[in-house]
């Protein structure tokens, strides 16, 4: 992948940054003092991150889904099953944010927040779709949605127990319990809304008849 010059400056902010939101958080203040010591500019700044903080958080989060989809093309995922593939991707992700889980928790807090709802829930999208993309996903309809979507709702709670650092074996076993969870409310939703927009499709305006179907 190509690496722009504002990703590259964004990284070398967050290298510098990093740090120090152990500490302080993600906050403008602690945001300005690694810029400072990144040696960047207004301009490069202005470049790196436009909306501040929360450029820098998503670029964060970016970084750690480069990291798991790269981890997850080393893996040979072909011999299991689509439920493994996808908590694969979950773990996947989880070790790449795995070095600097004090900067998740702040991001979590400040992600709570009701203006910061709309970038975090992107956020959680995009992991979703990487996560499916990596287990062979390749649906177009309905069902493209409504896994990545039902994968983006179950991905805060994982956070959260990840968060209390909890054993291999038991981060393990929540993970599947959560997906199991979700898969059942997929098919469920699948039964209804599948038949549904199906119909929906037949009668617009420029659905296609079936190859032998009278007018």
């Amino acid at each position: 992948m190509t690496v722009t010059p504002s990703r590259k400056l964004r990284r070398r902010w967050l290298d510098a940054l990093l740090p120090e939101v152990a500490f302080d958080g993600w906050t403008e203040a602690a945001a300005a003092r690694a810029a400072s010591q990144a040696g960047l500019g207004e301009g490069e700044r202005a470049l790196a991150a436009p909306r501040g903080v929360i450029d820098l958080i998503d670029g964060f989060f970016e970084d750690a889904g480069e990291a798991a989809k790269a981890d997850l093309a080393a893996q040979d995922l072909s011999a299991m099953r689509v439920p493994d593939k996808v908590k694969a991707g979950v773990l996947a992700w989880l070790k790449a944010l795995e070095p600097h889980r004090e900067a998740v928790r702040r991001a979590v807090s400040r992600g709570m927040v009701p203006w910061n709802a709309g970038p975090a829930l992107q956020r959680g999208w995009a992991v979703a779709d990487l996560i499916w993309d990596a287990a062979g996903d390749t649906a177009e309809d309905y069902n493209r949605y409504s896994k990545r979507g039902l994968l983006t709702a179950v991905l805060p709670p994982i956070v959260l127990y990840w968060l209390d650092n909890p054993s291999e074996e038991d981060l393990d076993e929540y993970i599947a319990r959560r997906l199991a969870q979700v898969s059942g409310a997929g098919r469920t939703a699948g039964k209804i809304l599948g038949p549904l927009l199906d119909a929906i499709g037949s009668k617009g305006p420029n659905s296609k008849k079936a190859p032998g179907a009278r007018s």
